[in-house]
C-alpha cells in the first residue's frame, strides 16, 4: 500500500528555503519507499520567510520595488503576490527591517515605516484585494505614521507643517489629514501576522521592549514611549479609533498601532495565517505520515513556531497520524514537545563540524535524515 507523506517544514535559516527543505525531504524518503506520495507545503510562521513560503506553496509571483528605507534612502524590498492573483503578502522588515541600519546609523528616533507603505500600496495598484503582512525584524518605532504618509495621511503639527519622519517628532503631532488618503485603501483587508501581544505604550510597550535594541538610549526610550502615547491620545480624538493599549499595537515599533488605526486591519498569529493559505489542514486529510522541522528546535517551539503550529494541525485532521520533526539544531527541554503532537524529532547533522559547512551541507543531511526516519517507517 503507497504511503503519503506531507512534508511541511519552515526554512533551515541561512542553509535552505521551506521548498528545498521539501525537495530534500523528498529525495530521501523516496530513496527507501520510491512510490511514496510526497506532498509538499512550504511553512513559515510568519516571520523572515514567509513571503518566500506563501509564494512557493501557492504557486505565486515575487515582485521586486525600489522603496524609501528606515532611513530615508532608497533600498531595494520584495513582496510576494500568491497563486490567487488577489492576495499579497509583505515582511515589513523587507523595507524597513533593522538588517538596513548599521550599530552606527540605527535611531528608532528617525527611522520610518514609509517604504512599508510603499510596498501595500503597490499591491493595490496591482489590484491586489488582501494583503498578508508580517511585522517583525522592525528598525523603527514611528508608530507606523511612515506606512500611513505612503498611503495619503499627512501628520501636521501646530503651524500645519508635515512633521519629519520617525518617533522622535510625533510629540508635536497637532492634526490629522485624511484628505489626501488613498481611496482603495477602504477596499483592502490587510491581515497582520503578529505573535507580538505588547501595547503600544506603557512598560510592555514599543518602545520600552523593543527601542534599545534599535539602538535607543534610556533617555530616548522615554522621549519615545511619550510621544507615542501622545500621538494615540490623538488618533483616539481625532480618529476615534484606541490604539495604546491593544494587544499587539506595539509590533514592530507600534506599526501595529498603525495598521488597525490607518487600515482596514486584523491581527492574528503568523503560523495561523500560513497553515490556513497553504491549506495545509485540507492536504494532511488521507496522509500516514507528517514530517516538519526547521533550523533549530527546542522548548520555545511551541510558542508560534511553524513546526508546532504543523503538528498540531495534523493532530487535529487525524489524532493518530504520526508527526516527526527534523531539526539542524536540538536545544533544551524538548521533551515538552511530546506532549504537544510531536512523535518524535531528529537532529539532521552527522558530527562535529565547522557551522559554515554544517549550512552548506543542509540538503544532503535533509536528505540522509529524512531517508533513515522513511527506512524505520517502511
Amino acid at each position: 500500500m503507497k504511503k503519503t507523506f506531507v512534508l511541511a517544514p519552515d526554512s533551515f535559516k541561512e542553509s535552505m528555503t521551506a521548498k528545498e527543505v521539501c525537495e530534500a525531504m523528498e529525495i530521501g524518503i523516496k530513496r527507501a519507499i520510491p512510490d511514496a506520495t510526497c506532498i509538499h507545503v512550504p511553512m513559515a510562521d510568519g516571520g523572515e520567510g514567509t513571503v518566500q513560503s506563501l509564494v512557493d506553496a501557492t504557486g505565486g509571483t515575487l515582485i521586486e520595488k525600489e522603496v524609501t528605507g528606515p532611513l530615508g534612502n532608497p533600498v531595494l524590498a520584495r513582496y510576494g503576490i500568491l497563486g490567487d492573483g488577489k492576495t499579497g503578502v509583505i515582511e515589513m522588515a523587507s523595507a524597513s527591517g533593522i538588517h538596513h541600519v548599521t550599530k552606527e546609523t540605527k535611531n528608532p528616533m528617525i527611522t520610518t515605516t514609509y517604504g512599508t507603505g510603499e510596498l501595500i500600496r503597490d499591491c493595490i495598484e496591482k489590484g491586489i484585494t488582501e494583503i498578508i503582512l508580517g511585522i517583525g525584524g522592525s528598525a523603527t518605532n514611528d508608530g507606523g505614521t511612515g506606512m500611513a504618509r505612503a498611503l495619503g495621511y499627512r501628520f501636521l503639527d501646530k503651524a500645519g507643517r508635515e512633521l519629519p519622519f520617525g518617533g522622535g517628532f510625533l510629540g508635536a503631532l497637532d492634526k490629522i489629514d485624511t484628505s489626501g488618503v488613498i481611496p482603495q485603501i477602504k477596499n483592502i483587508h490587510i491581515l497582520v501576522a503578529s505573535d507580538v501581544t505588547n501595547p503600544l505604550c506603557g512598560e510592555r510597550g514599543a518602545s520600552v521592549v523593543f527601542g534599545p535594541q534599535k539602538g535607543a538610549t534610556p533617555e530616548m526610550v522615554q522621549t519615545l514611549d511619550q510621544n507615542l502615547r501622545h500621538y494615540g491620545e490623538v488618533v483616539k480624538a481625532q480618529l476615534g479609533i484606541e490604539i495604546i493599549d491593544v494587544p499587539g499595537a506595539g509590533g514592530a515599533g507600534g506599526l501595529g498601532a498603525g495598521l488597525l488605526a490607518f487600515t482596514n486591519s486584523n491581527m492574528r498569529k503568523g503560523i495561523d495565517i500560513v497553515i490556513e493559505y497553504t491549506q495545509l489542514k485540507e492536504k494532511l486529510h488521507g496522509a500516514d505520515y507528517c514530517i516538519t522541522g526547521e533550523g533549530g528546535i527546542d522548548f520555545q517551539t511551541k510558542f508560534g513556531k511553524a513546526p508546532f503550529g504543523v503538528a498540531q494541525a495534523a493532530k487535529k485532521v487525524d489524532s493518530s497520524m504520526k508527526v516527526i520533526a527534523l531539526a539542524g539544531y536540538i536545544g533544551q527541554d524538548i521533551e515538552v514537545l511530546y506532549e504537544e503532537g510531536f512523535d518524535a524529532i531528529f537532529g539532521i547533522v552527522p558530527g562535529a563540524a565547522e557551522l559554515e559547512t554544517l549550512l552548506a551541507q543542509g540538503k544532503a543531511n535533509v536528505a540522509r535524515t529524512a531517508e533513515s526516519v522513511a527506512r524505520l517507517l517502511k
